[in-house]
């Protein structure tokens, strides 16, 4: 399948992600920690059985990538607890803009150079973030919820870098779900919600995580060599925007003339941003 297509496919399972846990948080169907646990529990299941059945049940258990690891994790408890509180379409917009900026700011670091074209680009996307959260947006910000996102942005960030350079993808992302879920469940058994699960956020729970999240972390390791960091960046951008279509037709979420017209600038960013044209300097796959 061409790159375009896989990547199309891997942000809308990233955007299902939001629209599955809002949803069962929403309808309190499931407590954020049990959500998260369970998500991780069930996307280690699925991905051991895929690797055993291409090269037996060991090979999943390969030697650790503690900061990939430590940034699955961060990601998964700041996204769960981050939903109790915002709307799938706004939580992925301030997710994958802190997303950018983290592979970006790390992709500078390591020595990548955008060409100007990448630049606008960027400028353009963030431009779109920084308008729908302009003061005076009537759209509830928390300002917890704000920072349990942020961490989470962080968190996914460190794990996408950290994803640039696996030469086995599904093996990959088979240990690193595996490898956190001691410690999902760790979370889940200290600040747990007391809710009793019901059968439908159970489902969305196993959903998110079987498909959306293993299938999809795994197909987003995958596409990310040949996007690079930079591109890999703005790429996931255009997740907010299939989250906010699908939180408006799922979750009956309003979108307003802002978010359309900052979807637009961002999908515009996304545009020139994989257009530009890398310009010469140390290769890391951008």
């Amino acid at each position: 399948m061409p790159l375009l297509a896989l990547t199309i496919l891997t942000m809308i399972f990233f955007a299902a992600n939001s629209l599955l846990n809002r949803a069962a948080l929403a309808g309190d169907h499931i407590g954020p920690a049990e959500f998260a646990a369970l998500r991780v529990v069930s996307g280690a299941l699925m991905l051991w059985c895929l690797v055993a059945l291409r090269a037996g049940p060991r090979a999943a258990f390969r030697r650790p990538d503690w900061v990939a690891v430590a940034g699955l994790v961060a990601y998964l408890v700041g996204f769960s607890f981050a939903y109790l509180q915002l709307d799938a379409g706004l939580g992925a917009v301030i997710l994958f803009g802190g997303v950018q900026l983290t592979m970006f700011t790390g992709a500078l670091v390591e020595g990548e150079r955008p060409a100007p074209l990448r630049w606008a680009g960027i400028a353009l996307s963030l431009g779109g973030l920084v308008y729908l959260g302009w003061p005076g947006v009537v759209v509830p910000l928390p300002p917890v919820s704000l920072a349990l996102m942020a961490i989470a942005a962080v968190g996914w960030g460190i794990y996408s870098l950290a994803g640039r350079r696996v030469s086995d993808p599904l093996a990959a992302t088979a240990s690193n779900f595996i490898y956190a879920v001691p410690l999902l469940v760790l979370v889940a058994l200290v600040a747990g919600s007391g809710l009793s699960p019901t059968p439908t956020g159970l489902g969305l729970a196993v959903v998110s995580g079987a498909l959306t999240s293993g299938l999809g972390y795994a197909l987003w390791y995958r596409v990310l060599p040949e996007l690079g960091a930079t591109r890999g960046a703005l790429a996931q951008l255009s997740a907010p925007v299939f989250a906010l279509v699908g939180g408006a037709i799922l979750l009956a979420e309003p979108i307003s003339a802002r978010a359309a017209i900052a979807s637009a600038l961002i999908l515009g960013g996304i545009v020139l941003g994989v257009w530009g044209k890398r310009q010469s300097g140390p290769k890391h796959g951008a």
